[in-house]
């Protein structure tokens, strides 16, 4: 199945207040891989960021006042997001923002028409009374988020992609290798070999003499014997 891994920017929390979108970030998933196909667009909102927004993504209206304004890659993003589910974290908040861009262009809104996902909701639910923010998630499953001292669409939606996918592809193997972000995706580093530390001959010798002492308190081979001679039957 065709997935999209979505995420924006912008001016501020309410798009009914006039706030717009300044970035947006698609990144494709097929067969729960990274295709390396996507949609990544910086935007003039054409009105100023507020504070606390800059705060949090580090980006002013003068550094986007020479981009190009949503209308003009409104079709280019439907027709990447076309047929596809959408995964996005608090769903409601970019869907919000990107169907006020789109009706702002004449263009139809996503909502309704999609199947999406909310990784909010499912964190919440895999998680109740925990934070579940993103940078929560990348430390609870291991994805690598120091790149990420201010929030971005595109670095955001790398590491929602890989936070998704494992959240919902669970263990397959044992794994204590430390993981890396490459290239959009989780790559891990090769484990050592683990250790085995063998009894020493004195140690065995202790084993057998108190193996010995039980056997003598049960008047019968003990327990562990008798298992060991299982064992070797088997």
């Amino acid at each position: 199945m065709r997935r999209i891994v979505l995420d924006t920017e912008t001016t501020g929390l309410d798009p009914e207040a006039g706030h717009r979108i300044i970035e947006a970030a698609a990144l494709e998933l097929v067969d729960r891989r990274l295709t390396g196909a996507a949609f990544h667009r910086y935007f003039d909102p054409e009105r100023d960021i507020e504070a606390a927004a800059e705060r949090v993504h580090g980006m002013s209206y003068a550094d986007l006042a020479n981009q190009p304004k949503f209308g003009d890659f409104a079709d280019e993003l439907l027709a990447f997001l076309d047929g596809a589910e959408l995964i996005i974290h608090n769903a409601a908040f970019d869907l919000a923002f990107l169907d006020a861009e789109l009706e702002r262009c004449a263009r139809p809104r996503l909502s309704g028409r999609h199947p999406v996902l909310d990784t909010l909701d499912l964190a919440r639910r895999r998680h109740p009374g925990q934070r579940n923010s993103l940078d929560a998630l990348c430390l609870r499953y291991g994805v690598d988020g120091s790149r990420r001292t201010v929030h971005g669409a595109r670095l955001d939606a790398e590491l929602l992609a890989e936070v998704y996918l494992a959240m919902t592809g669970g263990q397959t193997r044992m794994d204590l290798a430390p993981a890396a972000v490459r290239g959009g995706r989780v790559r891990r580093e090769k484990s050592p070999a683990l250790r085995v530390v063998r009894a020493t001959a004195e140690e065995l010798a202790r084993h057998e003499a108190r193996l010995d002492q039980l056997d003598r308190a049960a008047g019968d081979v003990c327990v562990w014997r008798r298992d060991e001679a299982d064992d070797g039957q088997g």
